[in-house]
């Protein structure tokens, strides 16, 4: 059973994503056009999980399927889509995960997606203390319900999300 937990913003956070996406430049090599921190660990200052999301964007998201015996030499498993068309997913250290690994092809939306709320609660400081403070009072309300802690942040996830991508667009 996974606990849920949620940490004060750790400036090790950005290293750790440095580190990782080394390995997955080395595993990807020319297939990869981008990589990216993304998530809670992304943004300074925010409260979030200890698990670092990354967002590698390649050319052609089924080549991807190839380096699944490259990932879990380097301690991933590999998940499919695990519910996002589109999506390869990887996730490294089992019940206690380290990383999550969500590969996309370029131009799908979903990498403007995350790239717009990160960048968003960036730029945005009330509303990343809104989502930090629902994470906190969740992860305390459901300590070992992960599902329950994932549902009760949804609604300001998607209101942030919109805003977000509104947001992106424009200053784009």
């Amino acid at each position: 059973m996974r606990r849920v937990e949620v940490e004060s913003y750790n400036y090790q956070w950005p290293a750790m994503f440095e580190k990782e996406a080394t390995k997955l430049r080395a595993v990807f090599g020319n297939e990869l056009v981008a990589i990216h921190h993304i998530g809670s660990t992304s943004v300074i200052g925010l409260a979030a999980k200890p698990v670092i999301d990354i967002m590698p964007v390649v050319r052609v998201i089924e080549q991807v399927d190839f380096y699944n015996g490259e990932m879990e030499e380097i301690g991933y498993e590999a998940k499919g889509e695990n519910g996002i068309p589109g999506r390869r997913y990887f996730q490294k250290g089992g019940e206690n995960r380290t990383h999550h690994v969500h590969v996309f092809e370029e131009g799908i939306r979903h990498v403007e997606r995350h790239l717009a709320f990160r960048d968003y609660l960036r730029k945005h400081p009330n509303a990343a203390k809104e989502y930090s403070d629902l994470k906190r009072e969740l992860a305390k309300r459901y300590p070992s319900d992960m599902e329950s802690y994932i549902i009760g942040k949804n609604h300001l996830v998607l209101t942030l999300e919109e805003a977000a991508v509104k947001w992106y667009q424009e200053v784009k």
